[in-house]
């Protein structure tokens, strides 16, 4: 009887931890996808819908792929140019977009080709107003270059 009691009391505590953990986390990742590269290319984009629960900011990204930045575009006198930014706002249950043409992750100095159907480890770091911080990892599908949106660097 003692030991169905521990058994039942360690289930319950797995649901509750489970649950905690569940609702800490205020984040959700879709669609996140890589540009492709060729034999010699060292830079790519990457790309993904973001939304918080509460407002937040996606302040930094790292993988071990290469150096990973956030990076906004726009265009000035004609011409498109693109630039490192400290974060990308989150408003609370609504979400931001990392697409070609706006902000995005930058890779530099890749340490090999990234092929379609590759999986490309990226972690991102979420700042909630409080300063708490929230790592969210992804597995990152690599697409074609003809894939979904067109992006250059």
């Amino acid at each position: 009887m003692f030991r169905k009691l521990i058994l039942l009391a360690a289930a319950c505590l797995s649901l509750a931890l489970s649950c905690a953990w569940a609702q800490a986390q205020t984040v959700e990742v879709k669609d996140a996808w890589i540009r492709g590269t060729v034999a010699g290319q060292k830079a790519t984009g990457a790309f993904m819908e973001i939304t918080s629960k509460a407002p937040a900011r996606l302040v930094s990204v790292s993988s071990p792929a290469g150096t990973a930045e956030i990076h906004g575009m726009k265009m000035e006198n004609g011409v498109m140019k693109m630039f490192p930014v400290e974060a990308v706002e989150l408003p609370a249950g609504r979400a931001a977009k990392l697409a070609p043409g706006g902000h995005h992750v930058m890779f530099f100095d890749l340490k090999q080709p990234l092929a379609a159907g590759d999986r490309v480890p990226l972690k991102l770091t979420i700042e909630f107003a409080d300063k708490r911080r929230e790592t969210v990892e992804l597995a990152v599908e690599v697409r074609s270059l003809t894939g979904a949106g067109k992006h250059a660097h």
